[in-house]
């Protein structure tokens, strides 16, 4: 059970890549287009990924804080400031009403793969035994990853650069929200729901590092990682796949199920959403329009 719901994870960029040459090839038959005229994607540099994030972060942030984009950072700071001011409210009519219908907000799992880290057993993935736990693990890094692997798999075997650069872009993606999000979460210090000693939870900016990373759930709700890092997966997916129409509506869907999942089991307040799938969103825009395809133009 453990093997085949990995093998998800890998399938899915397989999927992906034969519905995609499925689709090309019935629009070269049937476009008045040269079918000389091919979009040709590059190889991407080995651990860009990791070389790339310094830089591609300060361009995303200097993107970010143009004036074409001040109107869309007002909406996110005006949408995050309304959903915190009614959080409790929220998280408690949302729980409420989930577990009337029957989702259990218990973290129930079986590890998929265990590796010790010094005195410290980290899981690879995780086989979800509840609704809630399901939702909730796909923003957890591991869904990424295993995207990720797969799509490094499908490029290395059918030499598809495209696949190569999907899966160099997941990586890269989520490093860097682990290090934007860590960052601000640091630096506003939200209690998560399950944890709140105040209505809404308390704010303690700038914690110690000490408690800050022992005691997580006193800090580290805003914002949500989680969505931050299913959002970009999402985007650079359906970025990188254009013709494959169904990727972003199912993938935001789902996102927003992961929204849920976290309300419910107390992870994360509505407010601290808002935030998180614009960075998840904006980055994933920004790293695939970056890199990626080149327009070859054949000259007969």
């Amino acid at each position: 059970m453990k093997l085949w719901f990995l093998f998800i994870f890998f399938l899915f960029p397989l999927f992906l890549h034969a519905q995609s040459e499925e689709l090309v090839l019935q629009d070269s038959t049937e476009s008045t287009i040269p079918v000389s005229d091919t979009m040709v994607y590059t190889k991407p540099k080995h651990f860009s990924f990791i070389t790339n994030i310094p830089k591609d972060l300060a361009g995303f942030t200097k993107q970010s804080f143009k004036k074409k984009n001040l109107k869309d950072l007002a909406f996110i700071a005006g949408t995050s400031a309304v959903l915190i001011l009614a959080d409790q409210m929220i998280t408690n009519t949302f729980q409420s009403n989930l577990r009337d219908a029957g989702f259990d907000a218990t973290e129930s799992y079986s590890p998929i793969l265990q590796i010790k880290i010094g005195s410290k057993k980290t899981n690879i993935g995780k086989l979800p035994h509840n609704i809630n736990t399901a939702f909730y693990n796909l923003g957890q890094g591991s869904a990424t990853m295993l995207f990720a692997a797969g799509f490094f798999l499908i490029g290395k075997i059918k030499h598809d650069n495209r696949a190569l650069q999907t899966a160099s872009q997941l990586t890269e993606a989520f490093i860097t929200m682990g290090l934007i999000t860590q960052l601000i979460k640091y630096s506003t210090g939200r209690e998560n729901p399950s944890d709140a000693t105040r209505t809404g939870g308390r704010w303690q900016p700038f914690p110690s590092w000490r408690n800050f990373q022992n005691h997580k759930t006193r800090y580290d709700a805003f914002p949500s990682g989680h969505l931050a890092t299913f959002t970009s997966t999402v985007t650079i997916i359906g970025e990188n796949y254009p013709e494959i129409k169904w990727i972003k509506p199912v993938g935001y869907t789902i996102t927003g199920l992961i929204g849920l999942a976290m309300i419910n089991n107390g992870v994360h307040w509505a407010g601290d959403f808002p935030l998180g799938i614009a960075l998840g969103y904006g980055f994933g825009k920004f790293i695939t329009k970056k890199t990626g395809l080149k327009i070859v133009i054949s000259p007969y």
